[in-house]
């Protein structure tokens, strides 16, 4: 995604910075992310920057990006349950809002996993939203997210201590494949869901949503 010079090198300064904390400018930078500041791939690069410079701290960065992620969602979850349904309706105006509310009925949580888990920048505000207005227990939200982002923060956090400089090039040659598993888990958990409303009836969606 082209930014302007200044934009680029003003994110290149607070990179910098949040690289030289370590782990709690990953736990800052993901918590920041999750709120709905557009940081688009800076939790992941960052995560792999700390990883080949410091593999020991890996999987501890792994963590506070994890720790970040949720805590991040959770404040929009809150936000979105205490608004409810009038607070969604100022979020999902507008054809592409209307086509992720109507995902997220059809597949609930599964919206929230499958851009949580992959590596392709997909929206995530609209579905933690939908997620919080229409009271999906905050157990069941919190345990898909963190399913998905320990997955994909280990994930990095491994390839950024095991190859180093390579991870990138790493990740490019293997995008396919990556996307390819994402979307493996995605249409297994679609078939799943689908299984389980044949025979509970409708009442999988009574679970997973607070009375």
């Amino acid at each position: 995604m082209y930014a302007p010079h200044g934009a680029a090198s003003h994110w290149a300064e607070i990179s910098n910075l949040l690289q030289s904390w370590g782990s709690p400018g990953i736990l800052m930078l993901s918590l920041l992310d999750s709120v709905g500041l557009p940081i688009v791939g800076g939790v992941d690069a960052l995560l792999i920057a700390v990883a080949m410079r410091q593999p020991r701290q890996a999987y501890f960065a792994a963590m506070c990006a994890i720790a970040g992620s949720i805590l991040g969602s959770l404040v929009l979850f809150v936000i979105a349950r205490r608004g409810g349904e009038l607070l969604l309706e100022k979020h999902i105006r507008g054809q592409r809002g209307t086509r992720l509310h109507a995902w997220f009925e059809e597949y609930g949580l599964l919206t929230v996993f499958i851009p949580a888990l992959s590596p392709i920048p997909l929206p995530m505000k609209i579905p933690v939203f939908c997620a919080g207005a229409l009271n999906v227990r905050i157990s069941y939200f919190a345990g898909v997210l963190l399913v998905a982002r320990t997955l994909r923060y280990f994930g990095l956090a491994y390839l950024g201590s095991h190859y180093g400089p390579d991870t990138r090039d790493f990740l490019r040659t293997h995008i396919w494949a990556i996307l390819a598993t994402t979307i493996t888990l995605g249409l297994l958990a679609v078939g799943i869901i689908h299984l389980m409303r044949q025979r509970s009836g409708g009442q999988v969606e009574e679970a997973v949503r607070e009375k």
